[in-house]
Order: structure tokens, then C-alpha cells, then sequence
């Protein structure tokens, strides 16, 4: 089976589209990626994510417009990876609120464009059928996690590195201990840089202010103390809570730093929060699998290994997962698990009262696709 992965994620840097290759075993699946490809979204379309999303209010027009324009952008990212129609698709879009105590979610990228495009059917809106299930809607991509990352020899930590980091715990016995989002990765990073340049760089590139600054030590203890790293799991958090109005109650610490010092800071609350949770967890020692955009700022990895000494911190690559690519790669086999009709989401991750089964279908020619899967799953059994 051929399926087109997509997400655009928290960092708003681009659609991600991964075409992968799913093959099902007796237990699990094997699983490839053909190719992969983040692209960038246009200006106008960022302007209008930006304007759509916390700390800004938006309007139901402009949502519903950017609903239709992030449709047209994901279908032009899928068109950079795809030769041919792809069995079927597995859109996450854009989450443009979400708020998982309240067990409110929304993902905008109108699916039907995607169908029309490609010719097949569209698996998505994956996290509403979690918090109707009492669950936080998120993480979800934890039960992909185990089937790609864990080891029966040894506890493991996928961690992605995102606007907002998250871990699954991924104990040697098998199975998911727990996941979370620990806190802010890029995102409230991104925010100062745009800040400080007036908008001329968007991000910290490959960690160089930081590691040529100091982190301050006033504010990043004053950081840590938001109640939400206190918070026990499952919880979930967003744009909604770290954003531009979050970066500027610290104001009074942050305003004498310069750029350097700043992002040096920044970027140890990420490490920081992420030590303190795995401590916490007991997975302090655990072989860490980094993924996500983050996984390429050498000041994060660095600090990283400085908080979590007993640790092995590695790209989640050395074991064959894309660490850019990974979540496009989880959606298209949650994507899977949804045709297949069986539940993904995992209430040691989102605290819901049972798995749900995820998402809703765009249907194209859909009872011949689902005969092609009970068929592959049949052989593999």
C-alpha cells in the first residue's frame, strides 16, 4: 500500500508530505519511505495562518478561508513527492485551537481538495474521536512510536522536537508507558528571533545565537515556574498557551538580554523542561530518538545531552525514521489503522476511557480499498 502522509505542525515552517510505503506484518508493519518533502507555505497563506491563530482571535470567515487556501497548499506539497495517485491519503492539517482539558480540537486543509487532486481517499481529522473519548486529543502519534522506535532490550524516549516538544515513553517490556507535550521547543524560540529582527530571520538557524550566548539563570527559573511543566500527564498544550503573549510576561527578564543570551535561555527552558519531565518519568537514562525540526539545532542537542547526562541522545535516522519526516510517516499509518478499522488513539497517552478509532474519510472508490487491505492484512496474518 502507498499512502501519502501530511502534516503541518506548530513551527508553521511547511506542509510536510511523506509518500511511504506500508507494508502489514503479522504484528505490526513494515513500513518505508519513498520520499518526503517540507514545503514552504506562501506568504499570504502564512499571513493568514498567523492571523487565524493564537494569540490572535481571528474570525470564523478567515478560518474558513484559510480551511479552503491550506487544502490548495497541501495538495501542491503532496504533488512535490507523489508520481503517481497514491492509494490513499492521511491528512492531519493544520491545528488552528486546540484544547485538550476542554477536549476541543480543530484541523483545518480542506481534505476534498486533496481527493479531487489525487484520485484516492482521505483519512483525517484524527483527534476528534479521541476527545469525544474523554481524551486530550494529543499526542497521538505515540502509537507509532512503538511499532517504528521500540526495543525490547532497552527503554526508549521518541521525542519530537517541534514548536512544542513531546515525548512517548517507550518502556523494554513493550508497549507506551506515557506521552506527553512537555512544553515549548521552537516556538516561543521562534518568537523572540522574529521579535529581535524585526521579522528578518523567523528562527534560531542550526542553534548559532544561542551557542554563542548565556542562558540567564533569573529568567529561566521565572519560566519554569509556569504551572503547566507541574502538571502531571497526560496533558497537551499548544499556541494557545505558548505564544507571543506567553514570551511577553517575562518581559522584564528578557528585555535586557541580548539576542544571543536571549536564545541561549530560550533554548534551556526546552532542555530544561524536557530533563525535569524524563526525571520525573523515570526515563532519565533511557536512549533518547530525536525527531522533528529541532533535531537540527546543535544549541537544544547540546543541552539536551548537558541535562541528561545518563542518557543517549541520537536522531531517531540511526534507526531508519526520518526525524523530519516522522510524523508524515504516522499519520499515513494511522491512516492505515483507521481504513483497517481499528482504534489508534492510546489512553496512556491522551487519558481518554478507551482507543478510539481516529479519524473521519473523504471516500474515493472506498469498498475497493478497503477489499485491497483486508486482503494485505489477511496474507500477513
Amino acid at each position: 500500500m502507498i499512502a501519502l502522509g501530511m502534516m503541518s505542525g506548530t513551527s508553521l515552517d511547511g506542509v510536510d508530505a511523506a509518500l511511504v510505503e506500508i507494508v502489514p506484518r503479522a504484528s505490526g508493519y513494515r513500513v518505508a519511505l519513498r520520499a518526503f518533502a517540507t514545503v514552504p507555505l506562501d506568504a499570504t497563506t502564512q499571513a493568514a495562518l498567523r492571523a487565524a491563530l493564537p494569540p490572535a482571535t481571528g474570525s470564523t470567515r478567515g478560518v474558513a478561508e484559510l480551511h479552503r487556501r491550506l487544502g490548495d497548499a497541501f495538495v501542491a506539497a503532496g504533488r512535490r513527492v507523489v508520481t503517481a495517485p497514491p492509494d490513499y491519503v492521511a491528512s492531519h492539517g493544520q491545528t488552528v485551537w486546540h484544547d485538550g482539558d476542554a477536549g476541543v480540537t480543530l484541523q483545518v486543509g480542506n481534505p476534498f481538495a486533496l481527493r479531487e487532486a489525487f484520485q484516492a481517499s482521505v483519512v483525517f481529522d484524527f483527534r476528534t474521536a479521541d476527545c469525544t473519548a474523554g481524551g486530550q486529543g494529543a499526542p497521538l502519534v505515540p502509537y507509532v512510536d512503538a511499532l517504528l522506535l521500540a526495543e525490547p532490550g532497552e527503554d526508549r524516549v521518541a521525542l519530537n522536537l517541534g514548536g512544542i516538544a513531546n515525548v512517548t515513553l517507550l518502556p523494554a517490556g513493550g508497549g507506551v508507558a506515557g506521552a506527553f507535550d512537555v512544553g515549548p521547543a521552537n516556538v516561543v524560540l521562534d518568537a523572540f528571533v522574529t521579535e529581535r529582527t524585526a521579522a528578518r530571520e523567523r528562527y534560531d538557524r542550526d542553534g548559532a545565537y544561542a551557542r554563542a550566548g548565556r542562558a540567564d539563570a533569573a529568567a529561566l527559573a521565572a519560566m519554569l515556574e509556569d504551572p503547566y511543566f507541574a502538571l502531571a500527564p497526560p496533558k497537551s498544550t499548544g499556541r494557545e498557551r505558548f505564544n507571543v503573549d506567553w514570551l511577553a510576561r517575562y518581559r522584564a527578564h528578557l528585555q535586557p538580554l541580548g539576542l544571543e543570551d536571549g536564545c541561549a535561555t530560550l533554548t534551556e527552558l526546552t532542555a530544561a523542561s524536557i530533563g525535569a519531565a524524563l526525571e520525573s518519568a523515570g526515563y532519565a537514562g533511557a536512549r533518547v530518538l530525536v525527531s522533528g525540526g529541532g533535531v537540527a539545532n546543535q544549541a537544544i542537542m547540546m543541552r539536551l545531552t548537558a541535562r541528561l547526562p545518563r542518557a543517549r541522545i541520537e536522531s531517531s535516522a540511526v534507526f531508519g525514521v526520518d526525524p523530519h519526516a516522522k510524523e508524515a510517516i504516522a499519520f499515513a499509518v494511522l491512516g492505515y489503522e483507521t481504513l483497517r478499522g481499528r482504534p489508534a488513539g492510546m489512553p496512556a497517552a491522551t487519558g481518554a476511557r478507551y482507543g478510539a478509532l481516529l479519524g473521519a474519510i473523504a471516500p474515493f472508490r472506498l469498498s475497493a480499498l478497503l477489499e485491497r487491505i483486508e486482503r494485505e492484512c489477511a496474507a500477513a496474518s
